[in-house]
């Protein structure tokens, strides 16, 4: 297919084409652009949930498995919408259709798929899928006649070669929330799942992840890889935690804090570093991983900054018995994270939903900080929606104020004088952060 086969796609549409027509004329010419042939494609693909249809799949040949044949395993999902339908980001027919997509995402049929489109064939936007979550990969970008073939050969280019680790700041303005032992046990629950997986003590300040998986503390290594532009982090920085379970052994690796980092002053990294640095230099470790978990120090400056801006998602732990882990979790929503992703450009990170972390809560504790989440969502309410960021599950037709919540047993084990996750030494605490990968990260 010519570039100008898509180009006069785009000339002939009319401007409020509708979306039987924006199938019609522009997304089989679409799908080619993206290297999906006519065997690679299936319109009103039904993805297993009741009887809902995503608009098309698709799924390049695996040898003698054709995809219009099988009709199984589809790598690519494409919610199709009409010129009617205004998908400028931030509008609320964007935000249903996102909403559209992600769930079909996660349906039974599409536990296979890696890559999600929305296109109204003058807006179009790419998601990546990993495991559970499913996040920006692109702007939703404005399509013409001249941009097409590039934004399509862009689009291409990053289904055709996904990154595999999907990494996650761990992060709170507010700190004594469990940031460190919540990356130490998901990062174990996870290779206990045969995940490969990173994590990286990046608050220089505590080096308390460091310390608890019994990591020497780095006196140079990852700092001076942060400074020199042509270094790359190599074996001699990256140490490991190992741990033998059932004759099984489960590694985890660690960046562990870099003393240089505690002694710079905030102007000093300021200057001496740049903010995507951290993104930048775990790009290459992005094949090499399924997990890269990034424990942040609180308050926002440099590192927590860096830690955010070289994040897919940000995992966020408050207390139901603390408002200030409630009130600093709505502000890194609300405006930290919203920073980071006007300077990135990319549409990431994002903020996935909060969570209790570690404490026991009773029924009538559970009643008082769901109304004190429900004032702080309200402060807000015209200038920010932080309903899908505390009460995941809520709808206009069922007010249901669920917050994943983690027991505090978890906290408790006697693992930390081992230097061990409590999710290798005790079940009760393994079946805790299993419930936590679950409810976030493993499908």
């Amino acid at each position: 297919m010519s570039d100008q086969d898509l180009k006069q796609a785009l000339l002939h549409l009319p401007e409020n084409a509708s979306e039987a027509i924006v199938n019609s004329v522009f997304i089989s010419k679409l799908l080619l652009a993206l290297g999906f042939q006519q065997a690679d494609q299936i319109p009103e693909f039904p993805t297993g949930q009741g009887s809902q249809a995503v608009d098309y799949a698709a799924r390049k040949r695996i040898e003698d498995d054709t995809f219009i044949q099988t009709q199984t395993n589809p790598y690519l999902l494409i919610e199709v919408k009409g010129r009617d339908i205004n998908l400028c980001e931030g509008s609320p027919q964007y935000g249903r259709t996102v909403k559209q997509l992600k769930n079909y995402c996660l349906a039974p049929n599409c536990k296979t798929v890696n890559w999600g489109i929305i296109t109204n064939s003058q807006h179009i936007q790419l998601f990546r899928k990993h495991g559970k979550v499913v996040y920006p990969a692109t702007l939703c970008l404005k399509l013409t006649p001249d941009n097409v073939t590039e934004i399509l050969l862009k689009i291409r280019q990053k289904i055709e070669a996904p990154t595999k680790a999907l990494t996650v700041a761990i992060y709170n303005n507010k700190g004594g929330v469990g940031k460190t032992t919540t990356t130490a046990n998901l990062a174990a629950v996870l290779t206990l799942y045969g995940k490969k997986v990173l994590v990286i003590d990046f608050d220089p300040n505590q080096q308390d992840l460091t310390h608890s998986l019994g990591v020497e503390v780095g006196e140079q290594g990852f700092y001076a890889c942060m400074e020199n532009k042509r270094a790359n982090i190599d074996d001699q920085v990256i140490q490991h935690h190992r741990v033998s379970l059932k004759n099984k052994r489960f590694v985890i690796d660690i960046i562990p804090s870099d003393q240089t980092f505690a002694d710079k002053s905030e102007n000093e990294l300021r200057q001496e570093l740049k903010i995507f640095r951290l993104r930048q230099i775990l790009e290459p470790l992005k094949s090499r991983y399924d997990y890269i978990l990034i424990d942040s120090s609180p308050n926002w400056r440099f590192v927590s900054t860096s830690a955010i801006y070289a994040a897919d998602v940000v995992l966020i732990p408050t207390k139901h018995n603390n408002i200030f882990s409630l009130k600093n979790a709505a502000i890194a929503i609300q405006k930290y994270i919203p920073e980071v992703q006007e300077y990135r450009k990319d549409g990431g990170p994002i903020a996935l939903p909060i969570f209790f972390n570690g404490e026991k809560i009773t029924e009538s504790q559970r009643t008082t900080v769901q109304n004190a989440i429900d004032r702080i969502i309200e402060q807000v309410r015209r200038e920010f929606n932080l309903i899908p960021y505390f009460y995941p599950r809520y709808t206009k037709a069922q007010k249901n104020r669920y917050v994943f919540d983690l027991p505090s047993y978890a906290h408790i084990s006697n693992a930390a004088f081992d230097q061990i996750p409590a999710a290798y030494k005790s079940k009760t605490a393994r079946d805790y952060y299993l419930a936590l990968a679950k409810e976030y990260f493993l499908q």
